[in-house]
Parts: C-alpha cells; sequence; structure tokens
C-alpha cells in the first residue's frame, strides 16, 4: 500500500539502532548486549535480502543476475533465495534445514583435510560405507590435491531441502584454485552422497 511502512525495512532500522546504541554505550554487561543486538540485526538483513531477492524476481530479473549482485552463481541464489514449488502437489517445497548438518558438512571436509578417514566413514549411509573406505577417500584427496593443491581455506557452507534431502554445498579454496564440496544428508542424517567439483560445474 501506498505510504504504508515496509516492515521489513522497520525491523532492520530498529535493530541496527538497538545495535549502535549497545556498540557506543560502555559499560560491563554492554558486550553481551551488543552480541545480542548484532546477532538480531543479522536475522533482520537476512530477511531484508530474502524480501530484495524476491522484489528483484518480481521485477523479471533472473537467477543469473541476481546471483551476479550477489558474488555467487546463479543455481547458489536459487538454492538460497529461490521459492520452488512441488510439481506433484502445486505446494511451497519446505525449505527449513536440519539444525547442526552445515556444521557436520563443515567438519566432514576439515576431517579430509586433515586425513582424518574415520571420522568421515562413521557420518556415512550403509550404501555409502560399501562403496567408500579409508584408503579410497585418501586417493581422491591426494588427486585432488596434485591437481590444485592443499586446501587453505573453508567457506561458507550453504543449505537446502530437496524432497527427502538436505544438500550442503560449501566452497573450498585452495592453493592453485577453487571447488565445491557437496554432502548429501539423508532423513536420517546420515551421509547419503559426498563429493568435490571445480568451481562452478
Amino acid at each position: 500500500m501506498r505510504g504504508a511502512a515496509d516492515p521489513v525495512a522497520g525491523t532492520v532500522r530498529a535493530a541496527a539502532g538497538r545495535l549502535a546504541e549497545e556498540l557506543n554505550r560502555p559499560g560491563a554487561g554492554s558486550a553481551l548486549a551488543a552480541m545480542a543486538a548484532a546477532r538480531e540485526l543479522s536475522a533482520a538483513t537476512d530477511a531484508a535480502l530474502q524480501a530484495a531477492v524476491d522484489r528483484a524476481r518480481a521485477a523479471g530479473h533472473s537467477w543469473k543476475r541476481i546471483g551476479d549482485v550477489l558474488g555467487t552463481t546463479r543455481q547458489a541464489a536459487f538454492q538460497r533465495f529461490g521459492r520452488p514449488v512441488d510439481p506433484r502437489t502445486g505446494e511451497p517445497m519446505a525449505r527449513a534445514v536440519p539444525p547442526g548438518l552445515t556444521e557436520r558438512a563443515v567438519a566432514i571436509f576439515t576431517a579430509h583435510a586433515e586425513g582424518r578417514w574415520a571420522d568421515v566413514l562413521k557420518e556415512l549411509d550403509e550404501n555409502m560405507r560399501e562403496k567408500l573406505d579409508a584408503d579410497r577417500m585418501a586417493a581422491g584427496w591426494a588427486h585432488t590435491i596434485a591437481v590444485i593443491g592443499s586446501l587453505e581455506r573453508i567457506g561458507d557452507p550453504l543449505a537446502f531441502q530437496a524432497s527427502d534431502y538436505t544438500l550442503v554445498t560449501i566452497p573450498l579454496h585452495f592453493e592453485a584454485g577453487e571447488a565445491n564440496g557437496r554432502v548429501t544428508f539423508d532423513l536420517n542424517g546420515k551421509v547419503a552422497g559426498l563429493f568435490i567439483r571445480p568451481a562452478g560445474q
């Protein structure tokens, strides 16, 4: 409605004001209050970014253009901000990601970098354990390092729901190239898929 206040904008403005107030307030306890206010602002800006992407899509902008503005691929932009509809039911598909899965996905690739294959194996479902063992994982990781060098940094994970699975994509920054790690979790929270591909694939 013309003249009506945008609730998302109002939430961001109020959260930013509280954070600025806490950061400017010296004294005991202000650091924790500032942390709480910063977290509130982070949640508000996440909602604002979703609203901005929704507005861009409504205005006819492509996922490619949106990805360019966000500094990511069109697929990653869609996975994070898209609102897919289940073709079987016509209903919006759930996007809630079970808690803890993104952290576990990061831990899996950290274990790769440190050669802790036993830690990776215990995350796999029965089918994956039949296909992979420590020697195969070590050989695959060695091949990756031979091509693009040692892993230097793990980026921020991106998680989304796809039917009965949770997919977590993680940017992996190697010394001579970029790659994406992907971990697929099943409904029981076990790893049903695991791979590394060059960035952009």
